[in-house]
């Protein structure tokens, strides 16, 4: 039987599709992929990648799905854990998963890359990655009914929006905006022949951004929008327009990896004695590990380095 590799990253759709490449490095060396995301997303991703065997899971309110549930998961298909690929920069539950070193010096999406031992100009082999179907992509072109000339706008990111009038201050007053409305298809990538055929895109930054970026798409010019500081943000391989914001541009506070699992083994250690003297052992603690959303849903792990 192929051997089975794991990949844990579990959300959301910018983080997978940036891992798409790296799963697709091992698929190529006959290597089963077993890639347990929240089941949100399963519909986007298996038929968008059916060589993945994608397995859903639930996004609980504890946060079990970045960690746990994966490794349970795992368990239950028979993949070596510790063969598994794990994609996160920095997660508090597991702070001694992250390289200190690489953490500090590489954006978050070439640490994905280098910790899985994978060439990072990879990643913009999405379209290889991917089986586009070119019914829906149609489908969807015929329902917006488009104008001659249009410019395909997404301002919504999971965890910050723009005003339209900064979209509209990039763009020539006579090109018609189509807003992104990702309820309009079960699926980000129907959209890729509207974008390939608009005249320009204007993109905050996000799981579109990241899409059309490592797509390496020709056609429409291209703008984007910053939304988190710029170490936070992915690095573009495309010919983006960056769109002027009054965002403030703030250093986060940093996060030591090895110290959080100094902190993580010696509080272990401490309660391991009190567990004996109980009724057993402490077993799996969960948590939220990082900033939650208005609906109580954490939105990204790069929003721990804020906290």
């Amino acid at each position: 039987m192929a051997f089975q590799r794991g990949i844990i990253q579990s959300r959301g759709i910018g983080d997978i599709i940036i891992a798409l490449p790296i799963a697709y490095h091992y698929y190529l060396r006959d290597e089963i992929i077993v890639w347990p995301i929240c089941e949100e997303f399963h519909e986007t991703f298996k038929t968008a990648a059916p060589w993945v065997n994608w397995v859903p899971i639930p996004t609980d309110r504890e946060g079990r799905f970045f960690l746990e549930t994966p490794l349970q998961v795992f368990r239950d298909w028979g993949v070596n854990a510790e063969e598994a690929l794990y994609l996160y920069q920095y997660l508090n539950v597991a702070p001694e998963q992250t390289d200190p070193e690489m953490f500090n010096i590489l954006k978050f999406d070439q640490y994905k890359y280098a910790v899985a031992g994978v060439p990072f100009r990879d990643k913009w082999e999405l379209s290889r990655c991917i089986t586009r179907d070119s019914g829906r992509e149609l489908e969807l072109k015929q329902r917006l009914k488009l104008p001659k000339r249009y410019a395909v706008c997404h301002l919504n990111g999971s965890s910050a929006r723009v005003d339209r009038s900064i979209a509209a201050s990039a763009l020539d007053p006579a090109v018609e905006i189509i807003d992104v409305d990702l309820h309009k298809t079960d699926s980000i990538f129907d959209w890729i022949t509207v974008i390939q055929e608009a005249e320009a895109v204007v993109c905050i930054d996000s799981c579109f951004a990241n899409m059309i970026d490592q797509l390496c798409l020709e056609g429409p010019e291209l703008y984007w929008i910053r939304r988190s500081p710029w170490d936070l943000t992915p690095v573009l391989g495309s010919q983006w327009t960056i769109v002027p914001t009054n965002l403030p541009i703030q250093e986060p506070r940093r996060v030591d990896p090895a110290a959080e699992a100094a902190k993580k083994a010696a509080a272990l250690a401490q309660s391991q004695p009190r567990a004996a003297a109980g009724n057993g052992s402490p077993g799996l603690t969960s948590h939220v590990p990082f900033e939650t959303n208005k609906t109580g849903f954490p939105t990204s792990f790069m929003s721990a380095l804020r906290k």
